[in-house]
C-alpha cells in the first residue's frame, strides 16, 4: 500500500503533518497489539494490515455514507482507543449517486435524475488525495427494480472502473457490499404515506442485493478487499425478526436507524481487526469505559457533518438539494480545533492499548 510520504502532501488548508518513521513505528506496534488481543479480520492473517501506511481514509457511497453516522462510529473507536492516532476520516458520500451510472425514470418526482460517481470521482481523487477508500455502493444502482442483466452488467462495470480509478491514484481501496433492503419496512412507510402498491419498491429487491454483493465477493479471489456488510445483515435482521416480528433498524427500508449505522460500523472495524470494537453490542457499550466518551462523539459529530459539506461543495457534484459547505479552509481550520479538543479528552483517560506508540505518535 502507497503511504502519504510517497503521495505528497495533504491539500491546501490542512494544518496535519505526517512523519513516516514514527507512523510506521506506531502501526506495528499496532498491529503487534491487535494480534496480542486475538484482533482478526474476516480473513486469516489480515489482522491491521489494510491500515499500515495509512493517514487520510475516504469513505464514498450513497446517503447511507452521507448520513454518515457508521463513519463517526468508526473514528470514536479509534480515537478513543488510540487517542494518538494519525488517521483522518473524510466522508463524501452523495444521496442518490450510483455507481452504474442508472436513474430510474421520475427520480426525485422528475426534479433530477441519480447523480452518477463518474462525474466527480476524478476531483474528488485529486482534491482530497486519500491513502485509502472504502466503497459501499449497490443500493441505488438496481433501480429498486427487478434483477436485470443490463442493470447487474452496468453496476460491475461501475465498480470495476472505481477499482481502477482508485488504485491508478496510488491509494487502496475496500469495497463494502449494499446493506439490506428491508422490504416490510419500505412497504409500511410508503403506504402510510398514502402510496399505491404500483409506487412501491420492487418487494423482492433485496434479492437483486443479494446477487451484487455475491458477485463483489467473488472479486476477492483477485485479491480485492471486499467486507460483507450485506450476508451478516441478511442474517442480523432475521435472527431479530424470528425474535420480534416487529423489529426494524429502518424506517423506510433503505436508511438505517443509529442502532443499524453502529451495525455496519461493526462489521468494517472487524474486517480491519478491531476486534473489541465489533464486539460491542452497540455505541453506547463500545464507549461504557470512556469518561469522556459521549463528549468526544459529540465532537466528532460536529466536525464530520460540517467538514462533509465543505468537502462536497469544494469538489463539486450535480445533485440538487445540498447545502452549501464552508470554505474548505475554513472548515479545516474549524476542523483542527475540534481535534485539539477532543485530543485533549481522549488523552485525559486514555484507553489506548498502546501506550508506547502513543508516546511516539
Amino acid at each position: 500500500m502507497i503511504g502519504p510520504a510517497a503521495r505528497g502532501p495533504s491539500p491546501a488548508g490542512s494544518s496535519r503533518r505526517f512523519f513516516p518513521r514514527r507512523l510506521w513505528f506506531a502501526c506495528a506496534l499496532l498491529s503487534l497489539s491487535f494480534a496480542a488481543h486475538g484482533a482478526r479480520a474476516d480473513r486469516p492473517g489480515q489482522g491491521m494490515d489494510h491500515l499500515e501506511n495509512v493517514r487520510r481514509i475516504l469513505f464514498l457511497g450513497d446517503s447511507i455514507t452521507y448520513d454518515g453516522q457508521y463513519i463517526e462510529d468508526i473514528e470514536a473507536y479509534f480515537t478513543t482507543r488510540f487517542p494518538a492516532r494519525p488517521f483522518e476520516f473524510l466522508n463524501l458520500g452523495l444521496p442518490s449517486e450510483t455507481v452504474s451510472g442508472l436513474s430510474e425514470p421520475g427520480h426525485a418526482g422528475g426534479k433530477f435524475p441519480r447523480p452518477d460517481l463518474h462525474e466527480r470521482l476524478a476531483r474528488v481523487l485529486q482534491k482530497t488525495r486519500p491513502d485509502l477508500v472504502i466503497a459501499c455502493y449497490g443500493m441505488n444502482d438496481g433501480i429498486y427494480e427487478p434483477f436485470s442483466e443490463d442493470r447487474f452488467r452496468r453496476f460491475q462495470q461501475g465498480i470495476l472502473w472505481l477499482h481502477e480509478q482508485v488504485t491508478a491514484s496510488g491509494a487502496a481501496i475496500i469495497h463494502v457490499t449494499p446493506p439490506v433492503f428491508d422490504a416490510a419496512a419500505a412497504n409500511a412507510r410508503k403506504k402510510a404515506d398514502g402510496k399505491e402498491p404500483s409506487d412501491l419498491p420492487f418487494a423482492g429487491y433485496n434479492a437483486v442485493l443479494d446477487r451484487y454483493s455475491e458477485w463483489l465477493l467473488g472479486r476477492r479471489a483477485a485479491g480485492w478487499s471486499v467486507v460483507d456488510l450485506h450476508g451478516p445483515m441478511n442474517r442480523w435482521l432475521a435472527e431479530h425478526r424470528a425474535a420480534d416480528p416487529s423489529f426494524s433498524y429502518t424506517r423506510d427500508g433503505v436508511h438505517p436507524d443509529a442502532a443499524g449505522h453502529w451495525w455496519i460500523a461493526r462489521q468494517i472495524l472487524a474486517y480491519l481487526g478491531a476486534k473489541d470494537g465489533a464486539a460491542a453490542g452497540s455505541l453506547a457499550e463500545m464507549l461504557l469505559d470512556q469518561p469522556h466518551g459521549e463528549e468526544i462523539l459529540h465532537l466528532i459529530q460536529q466536525k464530520q457533518r460540517m467538514l462533509k459539506d465543505a468537502w462536497l461543495t469544494d469538489t463539486g457534484h450535480k445533485r440538487p438539494g445540498m447545502k452549501q459547505g464552508l470554505p474548505i479552509a475554513e472548515a479545516e481550520a474549524r476542523a483542527a480545533a475540534l481535534d485539539r479538543e477532543i485530543g485533549r479528552l481522549a488523552r485525559r483517560h486514555p484507553a489506548s492499548l498502546l501506550p508506547a506508540a502513543k508516546a511516539q505518535w
